[in-house]
């Protein structure tokens, strides 16, 4: 079955995304000119519109539209700002970034990710967008701050790393608890070095390697 793609997008923004109280018109002009159905896989295409997580392999799933909207719109980004992202996925996110910021820095652990990303973004011609291959909880070093940092996969503590990467005055993206009811936070540097946290709504998403929730032993 095929469907009207631009309508669809349209809905999707419209319909899904702005009633969740995401106003932002350069969010909106990004998720709408980003053609989401490119960064999906080819048997979701159908899908690539509805308001549904979709699966993109090695367990790892697409965020909603809605959950995307709102984390774009929460980091407040400017042409200015240097942007890491934790997490690439199928580089839609990344390709959004791209549209609202100077800068991102993109990684995944999952190389085959990382090289559809880059396929997809230079297609685009997107060239303020450099991916890389790295396992960010436990291995990765950007020996740099950033001005905002979106970690698109879920996890249940933060790690204090993520901390040192932030610039003062800098935002940051999680989700973080435990599976099914975690809490979306945006997190800021302040000037005076404290770290401020902003609980902006409840949703579940697919953690980050190496940052589930300990395991427990049920006696």
């Amino acid at each position: 079955m095929s469907i009207d793609l631009e309508l669809a997008r349209q809905n999707m923004v419209t319909n899904q995304v702005r009633p969740w109280e995401v106003l932002d018109a350069n969010v909106l002009d990004a998720l709408a000119a980003v053609p989401r159905e490119e960064f999906v896989p080819s048997g979701y295409r159908n899908l690539a519109f509805a308001d549904i997580a979709l699966p993109l392999g090695h367990g790892e799933t697409m965020m909603k539209p809605v959950v995307e909207g709102r984390m774009l719109q929460a980091l407040e980004l400017t042409k200015s700002d240097g942007v890491l992202e934790i997490g690439t996925g199928s580089g839609f996110i990344t390709a959004c970034l791209a549209r609202l910021a100077g800068e991102v820095v993109s990684v995944d652990m999952h190389a085959d990710f990382v090289e559809a990303a880059r396929a997809r973004l230079a297609t685009l011609g997107i060239g303020n967008a450099g991916v890389a291959v790295a396992e960010a909880v436990q291995g990765y070093e950007p020996n740099r701050q950033f001005d905002a940092i979106a970690v698109t996969g879920a996890v249940y503590a933060l790690p204090e790393r993520f901390r040192r990467w932030l610039k003062p005055g800098g935002r940051l993206f999680v989700v973080r608890g435990e599976s099914p009811v975690m809490q979306a936070v945006l997190m800021r540097h302040e000037a005076d070095g404290r770290f401020s946290e902003e609980i902006l709504f409840e949703t579940d998403l697919t953690y980050l390697a190496n940052a589930a929730p300990p395991k427990r032993f049920v006696l």
